[in-house]
C-alpha cells in the first residue's frame, strides 16, 4: 500500500451539496456504474480499490443518493459532495459539478441544491431584481433594454443613439456584446462618449436610464475597463462569462469599488445547453450559475426568435432566476433574440413583471424616430396583462 491506511481528513463538517446528472442510458446497472464513476471522478480521481479506507472512502468520494430512471428512457442519477471538496470559491466549485466529466458523452447537469452551508461561500447579485429597480425607478411594469449596434458605428454615432435611447424612456442600454475595442469604436472612447449621453439625457427626462459597456476584454484588461467604465459614469456593466470565465464575473461583481449591476451575455455557451444529451440544463446554466457568479440579469435566447430555445426551457431559467438560494438574491430574466412588438402580449402574459426585455432590431422598425419607437414599446409592455 502506498497510502496511509485510514487517513484522518481534517476540517471535514458532514455537509454535503447535491447535483443532479442525466445519464444518456435507458439501463439500470449502466447507470449506477456510471453514477458511481462520476462520483469517484469529479472527487478522488484516482482508481477506488485503491483509495484508503475512512474519511476519503466515507466521506471525500462523492455518494450516489438516487439512480432512477426517467420517462424519456434515460436515468436520472443524484450526486452529493462533501462542501470541503469544492472549497470555498467558484472555480473549484465548478471543477467539482462538471469537471472532468464534461468531457464524457452522455452526461447532463441538470440542477444543483446547494443549502445555506455551501451558499455562504457565495456573494452572489449585488443588486438582484429589487436593487436594480430602486436603480432605475421603475417598479410597476417589465424593463426595456436595446443595444449599441451594428458594429461599424463610430464611437460618436453611437453615444448619438444611446441619447435617443434614453431620451426616449429606455431602461437600461447595453453595448452590444460583440463591441468591446474595436479600431472603429475604441473601448475608453466609447464608453466615455455614451455614459456622457445617457448622463445628459437623464438630466433632460429626470429619469435614470443605465448605460452598460461591454467589458468583455482580455483578463488582464477587465478590472480596467471595468473601473474605467464606472469612473466615467456607466450604471452598470456588460460581460459574456462563457469568454472571460463566470469567476471574473464574479470577481466584478465582489468589487465593492464597481459597485453597479451586472448583465450576464450568453455569447459562447451555446453549446453548453442544446444538445438534450450532454452539457447543463438552462436552468443551471442560464439561472443558477448566473446567481452565484454574481450577475443581475441574465440574458438568454427567447422562445420564438431566431434561436431554438423553447418555452419550457425559457421557463426552466425563470423558475431558476428566482428560486430559493438562501441569502442570494432573485435576479431578472433577460430574453432577447428576435423581440418584436408584434410578440409583447404574448410575452407579457408569459414572463409578467420581473422580466427585462431585450430588444434589438424591434425598437428600429417600427418607425424612422428612434424615441417615438422606445416611447411606444414601453406603453406596449406597460400594458396590463388580459
Amino acid at each position: 500500500m502506498t497510502l496511509p491506511e485510514r487517513p484522518t481528513v481534517a476540517e471535514l463538517s458532514g455537509n454535503r451539496f447535491e447535483v443532479t446528472y442525466l445519464l444518456d442510458t435507458d439501463d439500470q446497472a449502466d447507470a449506477e456504474d456510471r453514477a458511481y464513476k462520476i462520483a469517484v471522478e469529479q472527487t478522488i480521481e484516482f482508481p477506488p480499490d485503491l483509495a484508503p479506507d475512512g474519511d476519503i472512502r466515507d466521506h471525500v468520494i462523492g455518494q450516489v443518493r438516487v439512480v432512477s430512471a426517467t420517462d424519456d428512457g434515460r436515468h436520472r442519477v443524484v450526486i452529493s459532495y462533501a462542501n470541503e471538496t469544492a472549497g470555498p470559491d467558484l472555480a473549484q466549485f465548478l471543477n467539482v459539478i462538471y469537471g472532468n466529466v464534461s468531457l464524457l458523452p452522455g452526461v447532463r447537469l441538470e440542477k444543483l441544491d446547494l443549502p445555506a452551508e455551501k451558499l455562504v461561500d457565495f456573494r452572489g447579485p449585488r443588486f438582484g431584481r429589487e436593487g436594480v429597480r430602486a436603480l432605475i425607478g421603475v417598479y410597476d411594469r417589465p424593463l426595456l433594454c436595446s443595444a449599441l449596434k451594428p458594429m461599424g458605428l463610430s464611437a460618436q454615432m453611437l453615444a448619438d443613439m444611446a441619447y435617443q435611447f434614453a431620451i426616449g424612456g429606455l431602461d437600461l442600454i447595453k453595448d452590444d456584446h460583440g463591441l468591446v475595442n474595436q479600431p472603429f469604436s475604441e473601448f475608453k472612447a466609447r464608453a466615455k462618449l455614451c455614459a456622457e449621453a445617457v448622463t445628459r439625457a437623464n438630466q433632460e427626462t429626470g429619469l435614470n436610464c443605465l448605460y452598460l459597456p461591454n467589458v468583455t476584454a482580455p483578463a488582464h484588461k477587465v478590472l480596467d475597463y471595468a473601473r474605467y467604465a464606472v469612473e466615467m459614469g456607466a450604471g452598470g456593466l456588460l460581460i459574456c462569462p462563457g469568454i472571460v470565465g463566470l469567476d471574473t464575473m464574479r470577481m466584478l461583481a465582489d468589487d465593492d469599488a464597481i459597485n453597479v449591476p451586472i448583465m450576464s451575455h450568453p455569447s459562447f455557451l451555446g453549446s453548453m445547453v442544446t444538445n438534450p444529451t450532454t452539457g447543463m440544463d438552462h436552468y443551471v446554466m442560464y439561472g443558477q450559475l448566473q446567481r452565484l457568479a454574481g450577475a443581475d440579469m441574465s440574458v438568454y435566447p427567447n422562445f420564438g426568435g431566431r434561436f431554438s430555445f423553447s418555452e419550457a426551457e425559457c421557463r426552466a431559467i425563470v423558475d431558476a432566476t428566482e428560486s430559493d438560494m438562501s441569502h442570494l438574491k432573485p435576479i431578472f430574466p433577460a430574453p432577447g433574440g428576435g423581440m418584436t412588438m408584434e410578440k409583447v402580449p404574448t410575452l407579457n402574459a408569459f414572463y409578467g413583471r420581473d422580466v427585462v426585455y431585450l430588444v434589438g432590431g424591434g425598437l428600429h422598425r417600427h418607425s424612422d424616430n428612434l424615441t417615438e419607437n422606445v416611447r411606444y414599446f414601453i406603453q406596449l409592455i406597460s400594458e396590463p396583462v388580459s
